[in-house]
């Protein structure tokens, strides 16, 4: 493991925890309004909304904090993802209330989609053996080889996740799009190295991974 990703592990499992602990009851009671596109649950029915369900809670602690500034009007570049459909949305909620919902969601279930069999093969390799040649590590240095993620680290959990969502996340890394991956730019540096055809079998093969 190189000395960026130490680094960054380290810095990502100190301020993971310096939140307020969640209360998943609390929780229940407040998501209401995010089940109309995410499900009750978590498990979103529409593939370009994430699943949230069995979700870290850090990463969704600190998503959803992104969200709620980078939202705002004028809100300076690098501030997070400014995700369209969801401005305003959590500007009513305090950062207890986002602790409550990241830890409701965080103690759902994921529900497994299926990986397109023609494309296994190519997305198993990127998944489990990275872009050697490129520099670009393996996914499992950080999301565990089974797509749970590393939650003390605060990286997602990405087993099950929509293709479609993942796809277009990684294209937006990629294209510059979406930044809030840290000073260290380690997701924007990894999906630079991926071709379309890449992100197509890798996205497939994680909607299946369990």
């Amino acid at each position: 493991m190189n000395k960026v990703l130490v680094s960054l592990l380290l810095t990502l499992g100190i301020t993971g925890i310096a939140h307020a602990a969640g209360n998943a009851e609390a929780g229940q009671e407040k998501v209401a309004v995010c089940g109309a596109c995410h499900g009750a649950d978590g498990n979103s029915a529409a593939p370009n909304f994430p699943k949230l369900a069995g979700q870290g809670e850090n990463y969704l602690f600190k998503q959803l904090q992104d969200i709620k500034v980078g939202s705002k009007p004028g809100a300076p570049e690098g501030e997070g993802r400014k995700v369209l459909e969801m401005t305003g949305m959590l500007d009513p909620y305090s950062d207890q209330d986002l602790a409550d919902i990241a830890a409701y969601f965080a103690s759902q279930k994921t529900t497994i989609g299926m990986a397109d069999p023609a494309l296994v093969a190519q997305g198993e390799k990127l998944f489990r053996g990275g872009k050697v040649e490129e520099g670009m590590p393996a996914c499992t240095g950080c999301h565990a080889p089974n797509g749970v993620g590393n939650e003390l680290a605060g990286f997602p959990h990405l087993g099950g996740q929509h293709a479609a969502y993942t796809a277009k996340q990684l294209t937006d890394f990629r294209e510059g799009n979406r930044t809030n991956d840290g000073d260290t730019m380690i997701m924007r540096t990894i999906a630079s190295k991926l071709t379309n055809k890449d992100i197509e079998a890798l996205s497939s093969y994680i909607q299946g991974l369990h």
